[in-house]
């Protein structure tokens, strides 16, 4: 199928709606780990601002946890900032600041730092249709010289 959305426009207009995902992480983060552990979410996605904006809130039944994200676009930069809160986590800051690019991937990125050390990190958002999309996160503990994926989620649309 086709890109959807972004590819266009630069914006987040193809993720509103309602997603089954099928959620992937590291079992443990920048230590050399190849065990992942999987588990489901459930997203609700609505847009605010005229298009300007939108939130999204996951479930992770499973987990016992929960999410928000809030995506502003800032039409000055054409970019977007992308603030995640997680109901274990609590908000994280600073926000992954990014594009999409003619293909339709999105790439937003921000430093921050993991477990007291500086850190890059990313969010791809790829392979966009009108039924499904997937989201990574990475984490570069040298600038952006290696990456390591930790957590990746395939979304599949209800509505």
């Amino acid at each position: 199928m086709a890109a959807y959305g972004p590819a266009m426009d630069n914006n987040f207009d193809f993720f509103v709606g309602t997603w089954t995902s099928r959620q992937r992480r590291l079992r443990k983060v920048l230590a050399g780990s190849d065990e992942w552990y999987e588990f489901t979410g459930h997203t609700r996605c609505w847009s605010v601002l005229d298009g300007a904006g939108n939130i999204d809130e996951v479930t992770f039944p499973s987990e016992g946890a929960a999410g928000v994200t809030l995506r502003l676009y800032d039409k000055a930069a054409d970019e977007w900032a992308l603030y995640w809160a997680g109901s274990a986590t609590g908000m994280s800051l600073p926000p992954v600041v990014g594009r999409f690019d003619a293909t339709g991937r999105g790439e937003f990125t921000c430093d921050d730092v993991y477990d007291g050390r500086p850190i890059k990190v990313a969010y791809i958002w790829s392979d966009i249709t009108e039924g499904s999309c997937r989201w990574e996160q990475r984490f570069s503990p040298d600038g952006g010289t290696t990456w390591e994926t930790n957590w990746i989620a395939d979304f599949t649309r209800t509505s």
